[in-house]
């Protein structure tokens, strides 16, 4: 993968500094105006832009926020603690057989779209898929929630361990150096998530200091606030759900993987477990001080720790190990990122099309999942050229077997 050398750009014009990981010419204009506006609210300290960059409601989707004194629910993004996990088996490519028998067993044991589950998993299942304990002490919190969510606990325990819709999979991949099959899945905080960033969006707009922001859609708590204490409190327990959500679903994959091949007379064994958030806050240190970052579609790379960066439906992924760059706020892109809204991509692809653009990958074929087709996003490699000093690649994942909502 030949690397980009003249990148990062600093984008002109801008009140704090925005660095951009992607040439200034081929960001759309509408991303380009919001990044502006962004970088224009008193509170920001800087502002760095990922390959994946587009635009988004307030704030753009690729973009790591750093704040003085303030966090904008909208550099977060609704669906909260979104993010990505994977699994690496030791199958290899020669193993794989009757995947559409394998992708049925999947779709019927993991709820997406607006599916759920018929009743929350006991503790005893979700131990037996090895998702995390002290589940008692994870739903006392969900008192502490705005009392505009109250009456949706219920609903989020049952969503518990499901992937809902929209460009979120669990597919399984073949690294092509060595044909080993990986697990791969991209899911959120649901319903829950949404609401819960929906309240503090609607708080943090009434407040007077907001009043006069260019746009009221990046309406900011201030610290040492209760909103903000409030908003930074559910928002971790929301990455949390977010978290746990996909560990069960991780487990349910192993559990139909290991039944699939053991039938077979084939035992799977898995290793390398990855678990990474992308639409998150954090408080760390930049520039020598303590700061509010959010990064929405931007996962950290300040561990060095192995992520995954995944592509569009069927195109594959990137397993990768971050170099704890300084200068881009120690992020690195979380995706192949949009090239046309999802209204476009109905419009101008068909059922043909995506049957095309995802030929020999066992998947949905159908209009419902236009809006996903890989011809709506951005060519991957270019991204992971355009951040070379950001991420180190292990892996290129391939697609073989994707489930969608």
């Amino acid at each position: 993968m030949t690397p980009q050398t003249d990148l990062p750009v600093s984008l002109p014009d801008t009140e704090a500094p925005v660095r951009m990981w992607l040439p200034e010419a081929e960001a759309d204009a509408a991303a380009l105006k919001q990044l502006r506006t962004i970088a224009s609210l008193p509170w920001v300290h800087g502002v760095r832009v990922m390959p994946d960059v587009h635009l988004g409601i307030g704030a753009t989707v690729g973009s790591v926020i750093a704040m003085r004194g303030a966090v904008s629910p909208a550099a977060v993004g609704v669906d909260i603690g979104c993010g990505v996990a994977a699994l690496r088996t030791d199958l290899v490519e020669a193993d794989l057989e009757d995947l559409g028998t394998l992708r049925s067993a999947i779709e019927a044991v993991v709820p997406v779209g607006f599916h759920e589950h018929p009743q929350p998993l006991s503790p005893a299942t979700l131990a037996g898929l090895g998702a995390r304990g002290d589940l008692d002490r994870f739903w006392e919190g969900f008192e502490a929630l705005p009392e505009e969510v109250q009456q949706r606990e219920a609903k989020a325990r049952r969503q518990l361990g499901t992937m809902g819709g929209g460009n979120h999979f669990a597919e399984l991949c073949v690294d092509s150096r060595d044909g080993r099959v990986w697990i791969t899945l991209h899911s959120g905080s649901r319903n829950i998530g949404k609401e819960i960033a929906d309240v503090h969006i609607h708080r943090a707009k009434g407040l007077e200091h907001n009043a006069d922001i260019v746009d009221r859609d990046l309406a900011v708590f201030l610290a040492d606030s209760p909103g903000m204490e409030a908003y930074v409190r559910d928002v971790h327990w929301a990455q949390e759900y977010a978290a746990r959500s996909r560990e069960v679903m991780v487990g349910l994959l192993r559990q139909q993987i290991a039944r699939h091949w053991g039938s077979r007379g084939r035992q799977v064994t898995f290793d390398m477990p990855i678990n990474c958030h992308h639409n998150y806050l954090s408080i760390e240190q930049i520039d020598g001080e303590d700061m509010v970052i959010t990064r929405k579609g931007a996962i950290s790379t300040r561990d060095s720790d192995l992520a995954l960066i995944p592509g569009s439906m069927g195109v594959g992924s990137y397993i990768v190990r971050g170099l704890a760059n300084p200068d881009s706020f120690y992020s690195a892109a979380h995706g192949a990122g949009r090239t046309m809204s999802r209204n476009a991509a109905r419009k101008t692809f068909t059922v043909k099309d995506l049957q095309k653009q995802t030929r020999g990958v066992e998947s949905r074929k159908d209009k419902g999942v236009l809006d996903e087709a890989p011809g709506a996003y951005k060519d991957l490699h270019a991204v992971m050229r355009y951040q070379s000093d950001l991420v180190e690649p292990v892996a290129h994942l391939q697609t073989v077997l994707c489930v969608k909502g």
